[in-house]
Parts: structure tokens; sequence; C-alpha cells
């Protein structure tokens, strides 16, 4: 049985798709539009805004032939074409959002990023945007048959698992973890701090804990260095030095980097997996794993959301705009 959403059928979503160009390796539906997050009355998530990611293989020819058909879904850039509107989407976390889009008769937003881009944030963590996403439940509406980005969505929800437990301790409840997933692409988000309600992983996770077991629960009980008590609700994971450092060695490659520079003296070219080996006995393991999460989402968020806004501006013109 199909877990309940805000809306049962697809349909409304695909409906959303059928508006945009049909070239997409993937789109999904995301946030308190599709799920329902706590402190929410029933009604709420029929009118908040839909929120859409479309990955794409060829940005400029996406862009181009969306230009033709949704041309007032860009603000004044759309005046400079699909190449420099392209040029844009790299910067920051690799996506290019139109937002306050009506649609079917309801407000939308969405998000646009290359397919190579996301494979490699879902591999490798490199800006945690797209992939801190796709962490938390979504409503997938197309996938094509791109094998590596299967292999990425899965590399993702694995090392979601793995950073979260070395931020747990040694026993904790189900809840806990998906607590612990849920709040890695918001760790250092400014945006938690100056605009986003506190309580945001909170209220997401509380109500879509069937959602976050769907994904996740097949992922811990494959995984060998956890004793996952499903008819309880608990797991347990290996702590002592060699389990942290197999679990530190299984991070993604950006994450792995960021938490180098932060424990490896200045000017000393020290090896990954010594400085790692380091980090696994140190008492302080989970806390110097947190902040190298907090290094990569805060310099993607500061990025992304100044693109974000400033789109919307003339300023923007001069300050994103690249010449040809």
């Amino acid at each position: 049985m199909a877990l309940p959403v805000l809306s049962s059928s697809g349909v409304k979503f695909r409906r959303v798709l059928a508006h945009f160009p049909q070239e997409l390796s993937l789109a999904f539906a995301y946030g308190s539009g599709v799920f329902r997050q706590a402190g929410a009355s029933a009604g709420d998530g029929e009118n908040n805004m839909l929120d859409f990611v479309f990955a794409v293989d060829d940005s400029v020819t996406w862009h181009m032939m969306n230009l033709l058909k949704n041309r007032s879904h860009y603000s004044f850039l759309k005046a400079f074409g699909p190449k420099q509107i392209s040029s844009i989407q790299s910067y920051g976390a690799g996506i290019y959002y139109n937002t306050l889009v009506p649609c079917n008769g309801r407000m939308i937003k969405y998000g646009v990023i290359s397919t190579d881009t996301l494979i490699d944030d879902l591999f490798h963590w490199k800006t945690l945007y797209v992939a801190g996403r796709l962490q938390k439940p979504v409503k997938i509406l197309t996938q094509n048959e791109n094998s590596k980005l299967q292999a990425a969505l899965v590399s993702n929800l694995k090392s979601a698992v793995t950073a979260a437990f070395l931020m747990l301790p040694e026993s904790f409840s189900e809840e806990d973890l998906y607590m612990q997933i849920a709040g890695l692409s918001y760790s250092g988000d400014f945006r938690m701090v100056i605009g986003e309600d506190r309580s945001k992983v909170q209220n997401i996770v509380k109500p879509n804990v069937p959602h976050f077991q769907k994904l996740y629960s097949n992922i811990l009980q494959d995984c060998p260095q956890v004793v996952y008590k499903h008819h309880l609700g608990r797991l347990e994971i290996d702590k002592s030095p060699e389990g942290q450092f197999t679990q530190l060695m299984a991070l993604p490659r950006t994450l792995q980097q960021k938490i180098t520079s932060l424990v490896g003296p200045p000017g000393k070219n020290r090896d990954v997996e010594e400085i790692l080996l380091q980090v696994a006995h140190d008492p302080d393991c989970g806390i110097v794993v947190h902040q190298g999460i907090s290094g990569i989402v805060r310099s993607s968020s500061i990025v992304q959301s100044a693109k974000t806004i400033l789109t919307a501006a003339i300023l923007s013109v001069f300050i994103l705009w690249e010449p040809p």
C-alpha cells in the first residue's frame, strides 16, 4: 500500500510536469505542499506552494525550450538567453530556481540542475543542497534509466546514514536517526537562524516517520555496523575507534576533505586516512563531523540564497552575469 501524502494521487504533480519540456532525467516534488508537517492543519498543505526539482542532461537546451514555452516564468534574465541562464545556474549549488509561478491554480517553484551536477552532489556532497533534499522523503515524478544516477541516489542515502551514525550515541531510536538525517542539510544553513523555522527538522520528521522508514529500512537492515531492532524501533551501533574509522572512510569525499582541513595542521600534507584515524579516536568525533557538514552547507546556502534573491533584481545583472 502506498504511503499517504497530502495528495494521494500523483496526477496533480504530473499535470504540472506537462507544462515543461519533457527531457528530464529526474523530477521530484518536495516540501510542505507534498508531505504534511507538524503544526500544520489538514488543509494547509493543499494551499502551500508546490516545490519541484528538474534534473536535465543539457541545461542550455532545456532552458531554450522552456523559454519558448514558459518565458514569463523567468525574471529579466530571460533577455540574456539560455546560455547566460545556464551560466548563472552553475553558481552556488548548481541549481536555477524560478519562483512564484502560477500553474494549474497553484503557486509553484521549480529548480533546474544538470544531471552531472546532481550526480556529483549525491556521490560527493559538494554542496549538499539537492543531495540534502533527497535525504528526506520526496515524491519522485519521473526518472530515466540512468544507472549512474540511480547508484548516486542510493549512495547519498547510505552516506546520510553513515554521517548520522557518527553523530549519534551507541543506542538510539529510529526517530533520533531520522532527526539527525533530516538535519544534515540544515547544519550551518544561515536561514535556520534568520529565516526558516528553527523547529523545522522536528516538524518534518514526526509526521513522516513511515516515509523515512520506506527510504532507509533496507539500508539499515543490510548495514553490518548496526543492530536494527525494527520491532522496538531501536538501533545500536559500533562506537569503537575501529567502527568509527570504518564509517569515516565511507563518508563522501568533500566531507572527508572538510574534516581533514579542520583537524590537520595548516602547512602539513598529512594523509587523509591518517587524519581520519586520529578523528576516530577523538571523543569529539561526532562534533568534528558536524562541523565539516556545516562548512559545506554554510557556503552553498549563502551563495544559493543570494543567487535566488538577486535573479529577481536588476542588480544581479552586474553581479551574476558573465560576458559571453
